[in-house]
């Protein structure tokens, strides 16, 4: 066998290796797993999955990131130490353990737009999220759609 052959054998194996590396570490990601457009389509939110299980959400785009020419920022917290934190980078879903194929629960979801803190459960509906924010049970709440970006 030449020198050339063996150098374009060991060039594919280390391609299909790559490839099949990448195409398990998909399959082990979750559904929810991914980038999505919150129910205005005015941020995107990067889902991931930590080290200890649970779910958590952060803005990684806002369709317009400046106010009065400046970046935005959390100013309608709650706790006045928090309101120059910016908007870009926000954590808004934390805590989420998966319940079932579909379900994540017993999270909490930030609204910046008006300062407070929910309850919260997720249903996936394939390229849809069903997101439940509440204060105390379930029935006391809302739901909104978000559309995971293509």
């Amino acid at each position: 066998m030449s020198v050339t052959r063996k150098h374009f054998i060991r060039l594919i194996l280390v391609i299909l290796t790559f490839i099949s590396v990448n195409i398990s570490a998909k399959a082990q990601a979750d559904k929810i797993e991914g980038l999505w457009y919150n129910d205005i389509k005015s941020a995107k939110i990067q889902i991931t999955k930590e080290s200890n299980g649970k779910f958590y959400g952060k803005v990684v785009w806002l369709k317009e990131p400046l106010k009065n020419g400046k970046p935005k920022v959390d100013e309608l917290n709650a706790d006045e130490k928090l309101r120059t934190r910016p908007r870009l980078g926000l954590q808004v879903l934390t805590d989420f353990v998966k319940d079932g194929d579909n379900k994540y629960t017993d999270g909490k979801i930030y609204d910046p737009n008006n300062g407070k803190t929910y309850s919260c459960n997720i249903t996936y509906k394939g390229k849809a999220l069903a997101i439940r924010g509440y204060i105390g049970i379930s029935l006391f709440g809302r739901t909104t759609t978000w559309t995971r970006v293509e």
